[in-house]
């Protein structure tokens, strides 16, 4: 019995380093501060159950999508040292038990968002499809990034459609700033796969543009999430504590340009793990504590 336990825990640790748990930390701060505006400045009723299951699709939609991605990039993974431990090249997951696991995870996903509201039902579909369709990209362009952006940045929207049932400017705005943000650190990313992407023809900004010129991408990305985040700030009248995380997410996107440079890559994984999940956290604590003042 004991034994059967172990080995049942292990299988869940298994499951979660495939689609990166920890990684959520990136959109799900965003997807909070969606949901605490629709229900704050656009006068909507606070539910618990409302939240659990905007937290369940936001679950299962990146757990479909990662362990898709997984699946899909199994062959390249293989090949590249740096990602040849992964669980399926390693033989910790089998690729049926990964597809098996996408296919459960797209389904609770779309379930989940019958039960909020008809929008988020028909909608959900099109999130699904832009969040796996991702996994292809890096086979014809180098605009994956973006990609992936799109695909994260639809937390705050989906949020905020999951409480009110239509769109508004104020949380497109914060969509917008994660979009920016998400490629700007994924080419930062992708920079420890220049060379390899090159050699299997995969398409990157790295692997199109070299390191230096990548850098210069991201960093543009980065403005352009800095002045989103401002804009957002501006529309929302949003108090003086607002303007504190912004600052401080700011001085954080300058302070991951500032580790990562053309010469020396070895601060890529600092600079995408750590500093962009503090950065999310923070910001997302000073939004919704500027919107909780103003009740």
């Amino acid at each position: 019995m004991e034994d059967n336990s172990v080995s049942i825990l292990g299988r869940f640790r298994n499951y979660l380093s495939l689609i990166r748990f920890s990684h959520t930390v990136f959109a799900l701060p965003f997807a909070f501060i969606g949901f605490v505006i629709a229900v704050v400045p656009f006068h909507n009723q606070f539910q618990w159950m409302l939240l659990v299951k905007m937290l369940l699709c936001m679950v299962f939609a990146r757990s479909a999508a990662m362990a898709f991605n997984r699946y899909l990039d199994r062959s390249f993974d293989a090949k590249n040292p740096r990602t040849a431990k992964r669980e399926i090249p390693a033989g910790v997951i089998s690729p049926g038990q990964a597809l098996l696991f996408t296919f459960i995870s797209s389904v609770l996903f779309v379930v989940t968002t019958w039960f909020i509201n008809s929008a988020c039902f028909w909608l959900s579909f099109v999130a699904l499809f832009v969040i796996l369709f991702y996994s292809y990209t890096k086979r014809f362009t180098a605009l994956c990034h973006i990609v992936l952006g799109v695909g994260l940045s639809l937390s705050p929207i989906g949020a905020f459609l999951a409480v009110t049932g239509y769109f508004a400017w104020l949380p497109v705005l914060f969509s917008l700033s994660v979009l920016t943000w998400v490629a700007g650190f994924d080419i930062i990313y992708a920079l420890q796969d220049e060379e390899f992407d090159r050699g299997q023809k995969l398409h990157s900004i790295p692997a199109a543009l070299g390191v230096k010129n990548a850098l210069l991408v991201s960093t543009l990305l980065h403005v352009g999430s800095g002045i989103f985040v401002i804009m957002a700030g501006v529309e929302g009248h949003f108090s003086w504590i607002y303007w504190i995380g912004t600052l401080i997410y700011i001085s954080l996107l300058v302070y991951q340009h500032a580790l990562v440079k053309p010469n020396d890559l070895s601060k890529v994984n600092m600079a995408f793990a750590n500093t962009n999940g503090f950065a999310s956290v923070v910001f997302a604590v000073f939004t919704i504590i500027s919107i909780l003042i103003q009740l």
